[in-house]
């Protein structure tokens, strides 16, 4: 073994070394292996020039290498290629459950929406559908029977119309063809090629014509050929809507997505009554519009006399279950019978005198005349030779000729005289051949002649022989079972021996879970291939570690996760207990393992391996101050101790102004400096100088270093805006700092008139003051009154105030109330208009509910008449508009 792989493992090397090429900077491509570099030597050893020999040399070694890299480099594509489509279109891979579940309740809500829709979000119908649309979708769920294999997405498929059962095309193709050859063998039927054999389904026997063999590939609503791959649609599906009719059909289509399986029951909804037509039709669904009103049914029975009382049901009536009495058909017997059949035979003779007045009807019960005697007429002798007219009473008396009837053999005629009674046995002695024709013999001819000789000719099942005694050529059928191992590899075929291929094994498997509470039934054979499904209940195994219980989670195969619980073991340092995850079996990778030669050796040792590591250290806080004590932290346990939190410091240092910016440290506590705010010999000392807060509106630093205390007043001239923003003014910064606000408000006064504008427009009167300009404006404004008609001047305060208005006289009043009655009298022959509109519209409605509206009529047409206003409007406006602009510039002119 060793040697062996040495040898394959050299083999590679020295064909990588031969195959191996790289892109060179020209246009060739040069040999990276040993033969290449010692082509290269040899080449530049010969001396300086190229020969015309190692020139043709190397364009060859070139062009091999290129040949080879394009070979390799199309494999590799090919390979690469088929490897993505498996990956993609296997319907059996694993995907990610959430992403996948998330997926396929996508594609399966956009198949089934165009029917929901209709059936307001009812999904009960569509259970059956769905189960076939789910298993597309399911790992191994779709199998092709015939050779017990996967359906792959981008496989060519075959769908029965009896059972929906999936099959690979090719596979049925040679299923339909090996039937029709087997059903038309010249074996077994003389009419070969004249008639269309039929082929079955292998799985429901559904028997299709000759001519419906599948030959192309087609979805399953059958409009598109070869669908293509789509991973948002169903498998094999053409993502277009159904529209195949319903079965029993209804007229409606299928209105869901190209899918596998039946269709659903029609969902539309239509307006129908029940079966006896008595109650009021009502809206259904198309699938159940057949319905019982539960009323008695009314119709009449067949006895003419009673009507069906059973509640409202579909197709004829049953017969009537009444009993009366009814006379047989001869009259003589009365009995109680049931009232659907009036018509009865008794069992007595009818025992009538017929015609001929000598004998009496034989027939048992029966109806209308008895007839004629059946010895009256010309009557024939036993052999039906001769014929005599005899009285009825009297018997036919024989010929006396030779009977000269076909006898039972049916070759030879009776030899004895006219005789009565059946004629005698065939005793002649014929020369007979056998049933299958081989052997004669004489014997008598009633006798049959089966010889010894077994059929030594195959059965129909072409395995074994007929084997029957003297078999005239038509063997019976095979009548020993097949036992040939089907498909599954774990049955044999219970039928009887047979030509071709067995069907599809009908037994199933139902692959469980580990627990044995969740399976999966698939067909016999797929258990080897197919994965386990995935149960939702919980691992009832018991724990490996040293927890009483573990953690929840669902059945699995193989060992259980690692448990993840808190260890709560007691720590022997300090007694609290460990929170860390379990570690009882935590795995450990080995060191110092044995590495293996090559890889024709096996390692002895497991990489990893199971052990149980101590509990890590403990990590329980405990409250601990630092050193400079500006906070309590909790430390793990396992590092308690003295710290740094790493804060700044922040005791007060001696200039009471500034803080220790050192680190936090530690502060030797002495008796000047006691308190946590104290600073100690270890903090830092002030240099800085003075940042105390200056006075309000003074902007000049304290001159004194930094100090304890009050800075001195500051004594240095600042400049101001006056209240106008004008004029530039230089105070002391001490006064504007000291003084209050009416000082600060001299002080800014330049003693100017103030520029601003007043509300109304004018001017301030005043001196330059702060805030807001009094309002006391006294300048003369015009006035007018509402209509605009009386104007006056008043003083601007006044009128601002509102404590003067110019109300409106009476002229101004009776122009208003003129124009007011104008637009009353518009809107009120408006009114008019509506209301007569209205009642026109009124009496048309009315006029069409009465039914005076015919096919072709013309619309109504209602006449109104219209008044006067309604004619003359367009002329009166303008008149009246000129006359009260003519009455109000008149009176305007009077008061002037």
């Amino acid at each position: 073994m060793e040697a062996s792989w040495r040898q394959v493992a050299g083999g590679r090397g020295r064909a990588r070394g031969r195959a191996t090429a790289a892109p060179s900077s020209g246009n060739g491509i040069h040999l990276r292996g040993a033969g290449g570099g010692r082509e290269k030597g040899s080449a530049g050893a010969a001396g300086p020039g190229p020969s015309p020999r190692g020139a043709a040399t190397s364009a060859a070694a070139e062009l091999m290498s290129q040949r080879k890299f394009e070979e390799i480099k199309k494999a590799n594509q090919a390979a690469a290629k088929k490897l993505v489509e498996e990956h993609f279109s296997s319907s059996s891979e694993e995907e990610g459950d959430e992403d996948f579940e998330g997926k396929r309740g996508k594609i399966v809500a956009n198949t089934f929406t165009s029917y929901t829709t209709q059936t307001d979000g009812d999904m009960r119908e569509l259970e059956r559908t769905r189960q076939y649309v789910h298993e597309a979708f399911q790992a191994g769920a779709m199998t092709c029977l015939i050779c017990i294999a996967s359906v792959k997405r981008n496989q060519a498929v075959w769908s029965c119309s009896g059972c929906f059962c999936i099959f690979h095309m090719p596979c049925i193709q040679k299923w339909a063809k090996d039937s029709q050859f087997l059903v038309s063998s010249p074996l077994t039927d003389d009419d070969f090629g004249k008639r269309d054999y039929p082929w079955p389904c292998p799985k429901c026997r559904f028997e299709y014509k000759r001519s419906d063999t599948p030959s192309r590939y087609y979805c399953y609503c059958g409009k598109v050929e070869d669908p293509p791959l789509d991973p948002w649609l169903v498998p094999h599906s053409c993502g277009q809507v159904c529209e195949r009719e319903f079965k029993p059909p209804c007229g409606h289509k299928c209105l869901l997505l190209c899918h596998p399986g039946p269709c659903p029951p029609c969902p539309k909804m239509v307006t129908t009554t029940c079966y006896c037509k008595k109650a009021k039709p009502v809206p259904r669904r198309c699938s159940a519009k057949e319905w019982a009103c539960q009323l008695p049914c009314g119709r009449k029975l067949l006895c003419g006399q009673h009507k069906c009382e059973n509640p409202c049901h579909a197709g004829n009536c049953l017969p009537c279950p009444r009993v009366s009495r009814q006379k047989c058909v001869c009259g003589k017997q009365v009995a109680e019978r049931s009232c659907a059949s009036p018509l009865w035979h008794c069992d007595q003779v009818c025992g009538k005198t017929l015609p001929c007045g000598n004998h009496t009807c034989e027939q048992v019960c029966h109806v209308g005349a008895c007839g004629e005697c059946p010895r009256s007429g010309k009557r024939f002798c036993p052999c039906q030779k001769s014929k005599f007219s005899l009285p009825c009473t009297e018997d036919v008396p024989t010929c006396g000729d030779s009977c000269d009837k076909v006898l039972e053999c049916g070759i030879h005629r009776c030899s004895q005289r006219c005789h009565r009674g059946p004629c005698e046995t065939c005793r002649q002695e014929v020369e007979k051949h056998c049933r299958c024709g081989k052997h004669t013999k004489r014997m008598p001819c009633h006798k049959p002649y089966l010889c010894e000789t077994k059929c030594v000719k195959m059965r129909d099942c072409q395995k074994h022989q007929c084997r029957r005694k003297c078999c005239p050529g038509n063997c019976p059928p095979c009548d020993q079972n097949c036992g040939r191992t089907l498909g599954c590899r774990n049955h044999k075929c219970p039928s009887v021996c047979h030509r071709g291929s067995c069907y599809p094994c009908p037994e199933t498997v139902d692959v469980k879970c580990s627990c044995g509470n969740t399976k999966v039934t698939v067909p016999c054979g797929r258990e080897r291939t197919t994965r386990p499904p995935k149960c939702k209940e919980q691992c009832s195994r018991p724990p490996t570690c040293h927890h009483t219980s573990q953690e929840k989670h669902r059945c699995h195969f193989g060992s259980c996760p690692p448990c993840h619980q808190p260890c709560q073991k007691v720590l022997e340092k300090c007694g609290h207990l460990c929170p860390a995850p379990c570690h009882d079996q935590a795995l450990i990778k080995q060191t110092g393992r044995h590495q293996p030669t090559g890889p024709w050796e096996q390692p002895l040792e497991p990489e990893f391996i199971q052990t149980a590591l101590p509990c890590p250290p403990c990590q329980v806080p405990i409250p601990t101050e630092c050193l400079g004590k500006h906070e309590v932290s909790p430390l793990p346990c396992h590092a308690i101790g003295p710290y740094s939190c790493k804060r700044v410091c922040g005791r007060t240092l001696g200039c009471q102004n500034h803080t220790c910016m050192k680190e936090c440290h530690k502060v030797t506590e002495i008796d000047t400096c006691v308190g946590k705010n104290k600073a100690g010999p270890e903090c830092l000392q002030c240099e800085e100088g003075c940042s105390k807060s200056r006075p309000l509106g003074c902007p000049h630093p304290c001159v004194l270093p930094c100090h304890p205390g009050e800075c001195p007043p500051c004594v240095q001239m600042l400049r101001i805006k006056c209240h106008c923003k004008i004029t530039s003014l230089y105070v002391e910064c001490r006064k504007i700092t000291k003084a209050d606000v009416n000082e600060k408000n001299l002080l800014s006064c330049c003693k100017n008139q103030c520029p601003k504008e007043l509300p109304c427009g004018h001017r301030c009167k005043e001196m330059c003051h702060p805030g807001e300009c009094p309002f006391n404006c006294n300048q003369k404004v015009k006035l007018r009154c509402p209509c605009k008609r009386i104007k006056k001047e008043l003083q601007c305060n006044k009128v601002r105030e509102n404590q003067i208005s110019i109300e409106c006289d009476t002229t101004c009043k009776e122009m208003k109330r003129k124009a007011s009655e104008i637009k009353e009298a518009e809107a009120k022959a408006a009114l008019e208009e509506e209301k007569r509109r209205q009642q026109a519209e009124l009496e048309a409605f009315e006029n069409r509910l009465k039914g005076r509206r015919k096919k072709n009529r013309k619309k109504d047409e209602v006449a109104v008449e219209l008044t006067l206003w309604q004619k003359y409007k367009y002329y009166l406006l303008p008149a009246c508009t000129v006359v009260v602009l003519v009455f109000a510039w008149y009176i305007v002119h009077d008061v002037a």
